[in-house]
Parts: structure tokens; sequence; C-alpha cells
């Protein structure tokens, strides 16, 4: 189980204090699969980072007794300095995983397919290197949840199926909490859905009234005939 309590997020912009989220309260129960629906700015992502905590939220808190990712394919921590195989390294020294060390760096070098950039600065990668590397690094260890941001999906056809099979194959033993503006997507893989609205999550056990509220909500045209589909 993942609890918000009272969980308020901002930011500030030149315009003044922008606020995403504001004493938040939501239960996600355990064990099921959670998909986050919203257009660009509702704060998905923002989400995504507080239960992953690469952001903290500026008051509240978020409580859950299970191991969660880091959002998958997030390389915002990189330093550019380091190699492939040493940021690796160093995750598997964080994670306790010493022993299984050279197994992960195996993984993670065949997987991304990086050739010799492997053993090159991080610096020295385009976007979609980096994006390779850390869902790579994301699977080669094991947690209760992943963390999918919609903008994950990178390389081409083949590698991006790679990316699908081995992410089917974690979720056989473990569960996710994906975001995407593929209503559809979400609907296949998922249990709960959430909608942030007006600085406040919305959650829904149903997917067809998920679809409606979301429809009412957006401009979407898509979203109709998935409400009707729904039916």
């Amino acid at each position: 189980m993942i609890e918000l309590r009272n969980v308020t997020k901002s930011y500030k912009t030149k315009y003044g204090r922008h606020y995403v989220y504001r004493n938040v309260c939501a239960i996600f129960p355990e064990g099921k699969n959670i998909g986050i629906i919203g257009p660009n700015g509702a704060g998905k992502t923002t989400l995504l980072r507080l239960i992953g905590k690469i952001d903290y939220p500026d008051s509240g808190e978020i409580l859950t007794n299970k191991t969660i990712s880091w959002p998958v394919a997030f390389s915002g921590g990189f330093q550019g300095s380091l190699t492939g195989f040493e940021i690796v390294k160093f995750v598997c020294m964080i994670y306790g995983s010493n022993g299984e060390m050279p197994d992960k760096i195996k993984f993670v070098k065949d997987f991304t397919e990086l050739g010799k950039y492997f053993d090159m600065p991080i610096k020295t990668y385009s976007a979609g290197m980096k994006a390779r590397l850390a869902f790579a690094l994301s699977m080669a260890f094991d947690f209760d949840y992943y963390l999918i941001d919609e903008v994950t999906a990178v390389g081409d056809i083949s590698f991006r199926k790679k990316c699908n099979q081995i992410l089917r194959k974690k979720l056989k033993k473990s569960n996710v909490i994906m975001t995407s503006h593929d209503i559809e997507k979400l609907r296949k893989f998922c249990h709960i859905f959430v909608i942030p609205y007006q600085g406040d999550l919305v959650v829904f056990d149903k997917f067809r009234e998920a679809a409606k509220f979301y429809a009412n909500i957006s401009k979407n045209s898509a979203i109709p005939e998935l409400v009707s589909k729904a039916r």
C-alpha cells in the first residue's frame, strides 16, 4: 500500500508559486497496478517523482513499506563524467548488490546494446542512449513497484519491444505505477486509475468511470470514443 497524507507540492516560477498539489490524501491499494491519467502539466510526472523520492513534498508525507524504483528511464541524476560501467557499479553498491555486481553489469551492458559507449562518459551519450542505460539499470533490480513515465518509450521498434517484454516479465511478481496519454494502454495494464485534478487526486477502481470523468475535463477528442467503447 502507498498512502499520501496531506501532501502539498509547489514550484517557484517567475509568475509566482505554482501549486501542483494541495493537501492531497489518497491510498493506492496493495497488489494493484496504478494508472495516472492527465494532460500535460497536470502533475503526472511530479507524482511519480514524489513517490520515487526523486523530489519531496513541501509538506505532508508519502508512506509505504514497499520497495519502489526510481522513475524508469530517469537519467537526471547521472554524473556526466562517469561511464555507464561506473554508474551501474555505483548503483549496485547503494542497493547492496556487491555480490551480484558482475551479473548486473553484464545484464545492463548487453541489454542497452551500447557497445563501446558503455565504457565512455555519460556526457558523450545522446538522450536516447541515456534513457536506454537508465531503463536497463531499473530492470536490473527487483522492486515491489516500478514507476513508468510515458516518456520512457526509447529506441527503435525492436528495442521498445524488448523493453515491453522484460517489463511484462517483471510484472509477474511486481506492480507498476504508470502514466500515459494513451488511456487504452492504461486500461490493459492497470487496475486503479488516478486523475490529477485541481490540485487533488481523483481515484477510480473502474476504467469506465475514470474515462467518463476524464472526458469531462479533457479536450482530447479521442476520449469520448474510448468511453463509448468501454460501455
